[in-house]
């Protein structure tokens, strides 16, 4: 079939990716300039792939589609032309001792709230140290099997090299999406399904607002951190995320508002002040990269997929996109079957 795509972002990507693995017809339009143009907020993002720690804020389709994505990423990672770094050996919570009754309550709402056998594991000092020694001792910590990370920046760029019968059409807006047409600034584009994943772009045929996100990436040689690390406080969910060869990406900002200016200093102080307090050679480390982005969320911070005959239209990803992804998809293709 000749499918039509609004939107080359994450979504967007992923679409071509499994659209053209199947044989489809694929034109995604979009108006960045080109592939590598980062407004989408799939470039943003440190990567986490973390269903059970979402639990905390998510309904049960994220989890699902969360865990489903993670089995999922590895096939689509070996068709694709370049190496994507993608792990999945755990995932941390931390708190420290003054937040352990906080924390514990979040542990404790995540087990009511997962399926069975999904569940935190307690980490005595010992255990902790072992997995993470550059930690600071003395923190409460909770291992999150299964759990993992995938490079986005490369995620990005290979997805898009790896679509297979994929016409990018770039500076490419589209104002409408009806079933079957795609209604660009030339003229209507027809095809025999389209789907809508414009994130932002789809207002005002949908209540999409923008979360501010910022991130920063620290350099830290010989740091050796090797899973993401979530901070259980009162005031922030920090989280540190490693790369390689040295880096470490540190978030995770939600500003209410639709502000892509470059991140503030509130943030990078009290974030990064944050990130220090349960990696303390963080200090040394020298900022690299700063980014913000806006998040594409729905009144109700969940995701929505929904379908008609020659339309399916996904949106409100929020902070789930990556982890998500590639299971919401293939629940989306579903209806072409």
């Amino acid at each position: 079939m000749r499918i039509g795509v609004a939107g080359a972002g994450l979504l967007g990507r992923v679409l071509a990716v499994q659209l053209g693995a199947s044989g489809h017809e694929v034109h995604v339009h979009d108006p960045a300039s080109g592939p590598q143009e980062r407004g989408a907020t799939g470039w943003t993002a440190a990567g986490m792939l973390s269903p059970l720690a979402e639990l905390e804020t998510a309904d049960e389709r994220v989890f699902r589609w969360g865990q489903r994505s993670i089995e999922l990423w590895p096939g689509i990672l070996r068709r694709l032309p370049q190496p994507v770094e993608f792990r999945c050996d755990g995932s941390l919570l931390v708190a420290h001792r003054e937040d352990l009754g906080a924390a514990r309550r979040v542990v404790d709402l995540l087990a009511r709230k997962a399926p069975a056998g999904h569940q935190a594991q307690d980490l005595a000092p010992k255990e902790l140290a072992q997995l993470e020694p550059s930690l600071k001792a003395g923190l409460h910590a909770w291992l999150l099997p299964g759990e993992g990370q995938i490079h986005t920046v490369q995620a990005m760029q290979a997805l898009q090299a790896g679509a297979l019968d994929t016409t990018w059409h770039w500076s490419s807006s589209v104002s409408e999406v009806l079933p079957r047409c795609l209604r660009t600034a030339t003229g209507d584009e027809r095809y025999d399904w389209v789907f809508d994943v414009r994130g932002l772009g789809a207002r005002p045929q949908l209540p999409v607002r923008g979360v501010r996100g910022e991130i920063f990436w620290l350099q830290a040689p010989g740091l050796g951190l090797r899973r993401p690390v979530r901070l259980l406080h009162a005031r922030h969910r920090v989280y540190l995320v490693p790369r390689e060869p040295d880096i470490v990406v540190v978030g995770a900002s939600e500003i209410e508002g639709e502000d892509r200016s470059p991140v503030s200093v509130r943030s990078t102080v009290e974030l990064l002040a944050a990130a220090c307090s349960i990696l303390p050679p963080l200090a040394e480390a020298r900022i690299v990269h700063t980014e913000s982005n806006l998040r594409p969320a729905l009144p109700d911070n969940q995701p929505l997929l929904e379908h008609a005959p020659g339309l399916v239209r996904i949106n409100g990803l929020f902070r789930h996109g990556w982890l998500i992804a590639p299971g919401l998809v293939e629940s989306a293709l579903e209806c072409l079957a």
